[in-house]
């Protein structure tokens, strides 16, 4: 049984009957009265964040978790189909597994993580930045490098993200996947 002194991010515990993973903790030691650990949780069925706040030496239920590479196929009514590197096996994922769907590309590898016990599918984990091509943006003019404004573009896997004024069309970008934020250019 583990405790609150091995909270770190990622760390996947059981609670309230369901399964959450740590999205980011703090240890917190005030003047006056006890530490205390403040914690920012996702539900790993259901998607859903909270903020749970644990007193220090608090006994959490750690689950672990096996990590394993997938590489990304296509989507159909079934969900999105990935297969496994080792040994070719496939499985399809719901929405809710994944945490930016709208930034997956067809060949793309990624990491889902499994649990341990009973070997079933807890989440997939996207890079941290993924390299897209602009499909669709209105013109840059000459001279709009200056400002610090944006303008929506659409990318080759269908999202929209916000570039500054001078991309165009065509050019490969470097989006952050867990904001969907416009990096620089590739």
């Amino acid at each position: 049984m583990a405790d609150t002194s091995d909270i770190r991010n990622g760390l996947c515990m059981e609670m309230d009957s369901d399964i959450w993973t740590v999205v980011e903790f703090q240890h917190v030691k005030p003047g006056k009265g006890p530490a205390f650990v403040r914690t920012k949780l996702k539900s790993i069925s259901k998607g859903k964040v909270i903020d749970r706040t644990f007193p220090s030496g608090h006994a959490i239920n750690e689950i672990r978790v096996e990590r394993r590479k997938f590489q990304y196929l296509y989507k159909d009514d079934m969900g999105f189909n990935f297969m496994n590197m080792d040994d070719y096996e496939q499985v399809a994922l719901e929405e809710h597994h994944i945490g930016s769907p709208q930034f997956l590309q067809e060949g793309m590898v990624v990491d889902v993580l499994f649990n341990s016990a009973n070997d079933a599918v807890l989440s997939l984990e996207m890079p941290s930045s993924v390299i897209v091509t602009i499909t669709y943006t209105e013109p840059g003019i000459k001279g709009d490098t200056a400002t610090n404004t944006y303008k929506p573009a659409t990318v080759d896997t269908g999202a929209e993200v916000r570039v500054p004024l001078f991309i165009n069309s065509g050019e490969k970008i470097k989006v952050d996947t867990t904001t969907g934020e416009y990096q620089g250019r590739a």
